[in-house]
């Protein structure tokens, strides 16, 4: 309570009256922060009543109690309620305070709660209530029932069809479900290899070019708001007519396929001109405005500072609300995708849906009132409201219709923002507000017949236009911090001290070391003069360290993996771990993953069992790198057995190489080439690419079971989806096997082995010229066919 007493401190000795401010306005003042307050007071109350006094004080961020969170009262109302609406008194002090100080205090003490939301409480809230959904298993029709589907469409068709014996191939494009992989929206996916963010990107150069360059004259002026006004009419009526078009009669998809395309390539250029019409209608607005806009030559005159604050206001409002709609309806649903994709009708009301059904309705153009206020211009003011009617226009007789016609009764009929307010409405305004959605209804039905009988006249208009246009956080690692040299070393001898290691063998990697890039003689097979061979393990597999030491070794010791090279001395290691550690002794660091990897610690073994010819009884243990532990490149590691919490060496193990193996697509025992057409051929070279994938992508994946899949069909855990370093480690490993370069995302929307392999294949036979198996290089192609 100190915070908001010494608000309220401040607000008296700031508060005061204008000097020039009638007896009506002040009780209009008055009466407004009065009820802001008591808004505020019923906000807080009702959520305590709801979160009890455990959420109030932030209590499951010591107790864990297995509940859902509740959305009941006030938090059915507004998104976060104790930081958005629950702030609400702020300006309501500010507003009796009549003093723009306590204003702008007031808006930087709301910031500082929203911040505190995104930062502590957002991430608190994701990693306790929101926990991965279970796996997703892919159902695919049996090949009996495609078969007979088949059959029996050739019977109707008076042709024969016959089965293929050969393995069949699931596609890797869906036409149920869009693949998101490459997105059009937010600054980070801006490509300059796509056309559709260069045409973006040059449109609004040149506008905003050409608004700084031009004078601010009255006809310049009436030049953008024209312009301004074509782009919104464009972008509500234009692409409204499409997306009716294309949810009665599919008209979009049916050109594509006209001219042999698949529904994705449709897809694909329905959101380039959705992306590319949306951000011109906005910049052509913002064009306008901006020669609208005069800078005031006092700001502290009337309610000029307050007019910009209230439009500053707005204007963030609706960037929220953009992109909480993103978040909560994804790529899909923000370019409309269930116009152009027949998927299994289902609807999920979270984030800001969960409070309201068409929050662009209101709030979503709250950003276009905002310029209103700023500017004071009658043409904005007209802008704004005809952008306001044309979504409103849209919403009712575009998408609505066509949300009732996808989703039937699954569709919510009142929000929880509307369902909360009804129950505080007295009965007659209830019974008013009824007549009012009956007559809404009986015009939108008015509007829709004399829309049908106007169509025929326009269909040819309409279809010449189509027809000219068409050619358009990681966890840390936790750095060890730890004192490089130990005092108390007297009575250790590193003799005492061993480490072994155990892992899965790279089986090829001897046959491999010899090419022909080599001179004569280092061609030649190498004889050993023992039995020892190198250690080769795969790439991100586990690795167990068995370990030995006196029985008085200190219970603080540890073992960290390196890299051969990254150490010059052999007594004294000189860089961090970075997490890759365990201790030999459970329970002796505070730092929980320590312990993580220990299997056998402190196991007594007598000195008679030893070979090394000496008597001394000792200790060992076993523990295991797996994951976050491991380095995920290749290279030559070693492991080090540290003294006492330290970094002074006591053992030191075996060096030993990850490799990645490589794919050989020339193999002697295949005999397939992948520009073989033979669909046989095709069909065993992407099995066995399936074969060579999946064990890489297990390991990848820590061999976990929630999220690694056991065959090549099973799909990925959502977990790979949620955090980037799962992809990142198959990519890479794609990359060093195959010499095929992808995204982390195609992972992510491949989601299993079958689809990844299907794709490497094809990306293999795409990249035919320029293979580089000849030479067994990655960059060049050698020509050496072509020297024969």
């Amino acid at each position: 309570m100190c915070d908001f007493t010494s608000y309220c401190l401040f607000a008296v000795a700031c508060g005061g009256a204008p000097t020039d401010e009638s007896f009506a306005m002040s009780i209009l003042r008055w009466s407004a922060g009065i009820i802001l307050v008591l808004f505020n007071l019923w906000v807080k109350l009702d959520a305590h009543r709801v979160v009890k006094d455990y959420a109030w004080y932030w209590g499951d961020f010591f107790y864990l109690i297995d509940q859902e969170l509740t959305f009941d009262g006030v938090f059915e109302m507004a998104p976060h309620p104790m930081y958005s609406v629950g702030y609400a008194g702020y300006y309501g002090i500010s507003m009796m305070a009549a003093s723009y100080s306590v204003l702008a205090i007031s808006i930087v003490a709301h910031m500082a709660q929203f911040a505190f939301l995104l930062v502590v409480e957002n991430p608190h809230i994701e990693k306790t209530y929101n926990a991965p959904s279970p796996r997703k298993h892919q159902e695919n029709p049996s090949s009996s029932d495609s078969d007979h589907a088949n059959a029996l469409a050739s019977s109707k068709e008076g042709s024969e069809y016959s089965v293929d014996p050969s393995p069949t191939h699931t596609p890797l494009l869906n036409a149920a479900q869009p693949l998101s992989v490459h997105n059009l929206m937010g600054l980070g996916n801006i490509d300059l290899f796509r056309i559709t963010d260069v045409s973006v990107l040059l449109l609004q150069g040149y506008v905003f070019l050409i608004t700084a360059l031009t004078p601010s004259t009255p006809i310049y002026q009436a030049l953008f708001v024209i312009n301004a006004i074509f782009w919104r009419l464009w972008y509500a009526v234009g692409l409204g007519i499409i997306l009716d078009r294309q949810s009665n009669k599919k008209m979009w998809t049916r050109h594509f396929v006209k001219y042999g395309d698949s529904t994705e390539e449709a897809w694909r250029q329905w959101k380039g001109m959705y992306h590319l019409s949306m951000t011109m209608c906005y910049a052509s607005f913002i064009a306008a405005t901006w020669k609208m806009y005069s800078m005031p030559s006092d700001w502290a005159y009337g309610l000029v500072l307050l007019r910009h604050v209230i439009g500053a206001g707005l204007v963030s409002l609706q960037i929220w609300t953009a992109i909480s709609i993103y978040e909560s309806l994804g790529e899909f649903g923000w370019f409309f995708g269930d116009f152009f994709f027949d998927h299994a009708p289902k609807l999920t009301y979270s984030g800001i849906y969960r409070y309201l059904n068409n929050p662009e309705r209101i709030i979503g153009l709250a950003g276009i009132w905002g310029a209103v206020f700023i500017t004071g211009s009658r043409a904005i003011f007209f802008l704004a409201l005809l952008s306001h009617t044309l979504t409103f226009a849209f919403l009712q007789f575009v998408e609505k219709p066509h949300m009732q016609k996808l989703y039937g009764r699954n569709l919510r009929s009142e929000a929880g923002l509307s369902k909360s307010i009804k129950r505080s409405l007295p009965p007659q305004i209830k019974k008013w507000h009824g007549n009012v959605d009956r007559v809404l209804e009986e015009t939108g039905h008015f509007v829709e017949e004399f829309l049908d009988a106007a169509r025929p006249k326009f269909a040819a208009g309409v279809s010449t236009i189509f027809r000219d246009t068409s050619a358009i956080f990681s966890q840390y690692p936790a750095r060890l911090t730890l004192t490089r040299i130990a005092p108390d070393l007297a009575g250790f001898d590193p003799r005492d001290y061993s480490v072994k290691i155990e892992g899965t063998a790279f089986d090829s990697a001897m046959h491999k070391r010899t090419t022909s890039k080599e001179g004569i003689n280092a061609r030649l097979p190498q004889e050993r003069m023992d039995e020892f061979k190198p250690l080769v393990f795969e790439y991100g597999a586990p690795i167990k360290v068995k370990w030995t030491a006196p029985i008085n070794h200190s219970k603080a010791d540890w073992v960290g993996l390196y890299m051969v090279a990254d150490n010059a001395s052999r007594e004294v290691t000189r860089i961090p771990s970075s997490g890759r550690w365990v201790a030999t002794v459970p329970n002796e660091y505070e730092f929980t993953p320590a312990d993580k990897g220990i299997l056998v610690s402190n196991r007594f073994v007598s000195g008679e069992k030893r070979r090394d010819g000496s008597t001394q009884d000792y200790v060992e243990g076993e523990m295991l790198f797996e994951g976050d532990k491991l380095f995920w490149n290749q290279g030559v590691f070693e492991f080090r057995y540290h003294h006492d919490g330290k970094h002074n060496v006591m053992a030191i193990s075996l060096p030993f190489e990850i490799r990645i193996p490589r794919f050989d697509d020339e193999n002697s025992s295949l005999s397939i080439s992948l520009d073989s057409d033979n669909s046989q051929s095709q069909s065993l070279i992407r099995s066995a690419v399936e074969q060579a994938l999946l064990p890489v992508v297990r390991n990848c994946f820590d061999r976990d079971p929630d999220i690694a899949p056991n065959s090549v069909d099973e799909s990925f855990g959502e977990l790979v989806a949620r955090d980037g370093k799962y992809p990142r480690r198959v990519v890479h490993a794609v990359h060093y096997m195959f010499g095929i370069e992808f995204a982390p995302e195609v992972v992510r929307a491949d989601g299993n082995v079958r689809n990844l392999a299907w794709r490497i294949c094809n990306a293999k036979q795409v990249l035919a010229p320029y293979s580089m198996s000849h030479s067994k290089g990655t960059n060049t192609p050698t020509g050496e066919k072509e020297k024969v």
